[in-house]
């Protein structure tokens, strides 16, 4: 049985994180990624590479294929259930491990998470933007439940497992050459393209 660094990491690879799938997927789902990632990619400019950490059953990474047709796409993803979703969509480069575990074979030229960082424990997230900076040649795109001081939220009558706060803030404040080129926010109540109270913030490395 696989050992993870933290109980988080543990959650999100078993059962619980299996469940999510099931909530988590449709053609709604696609239509409103569709829409977010179109918002935000019209502020990019030549990606040609993404890597998505936390990618579950690919739904980000279906309206990214249709809205980069010819960019390379890679997914990083604890749960085994949702990487065998993954390895079903073509040329897609699975990476079937903890994001705490990972270190990029190259850079891409976007990396990003939506609904992720808000699920890792807060002492790891340092290493998460170490790698994310790391990986990335030029964007970096965070997608994540905001708040100005971090605060943890109950979760699914879970505690411990769901955290919001300046995810953006802290990693340009720990690599000041990420310059903020948009944001923008996402309305649960939309009446058409649904989310969840989602806050996108998209930098550039400029050093």
């Amino acid at each position: 049985m696989k050992t993870y660094q933290t109980e988080q990491e543990k959650f999100w690879a078993g059962k619980f994180g299996d469940e999510y799938i099931q909530r988590n997927q449709g053609a709604w789902l696609l239509a409103s990624n569709t829409a977010l990632f179109a918002s935000i990619l019209k502020r990019t400019n030549h990606v040609q590479s993404v890597i998505e950490f936390g990618a579950n059953i690919g739904m980000n990474i279906h309206a990214l294929k249709t809205l980069l047709p010819h960019a390379q796409l890679n997914a990083v993803e604890i749960n085994e259930t949702a990487v065998n979703e993954l390895k079903k969509i073509h040329d897609l480069h699975v990476h079937h491990k903890s994001i705490l575990d990972f270190s990029a074979p190259s850079p891409y030229d976007l990396v990003f998470s939506k609904g992720v960082l808000i699920h890792i424990d807060p002492q790891a997230l340092p290493h998460v933007y170490q790698t994310m900076y790391e990986s990335s040649r030029r964007y970096i795109c965070l997608i994540e439940y905001y708040n100005p001081t971090p605060m943890e939220i109950p979760y699914r009558g879970f505690s411990e497992k769901m955290y919001k706060r300046d995810f953006a803030g802290e990693l340009m404040d720990t690599y000041p050459d990420l310059q903020l080129i948009d944001y923008g926010f996402v309305y649960r109540r939309d009446p058409v393209f649904i989310q969840g109270d989602l806050t996108w913030f998209l930098m550039e490395k400029r050093g």
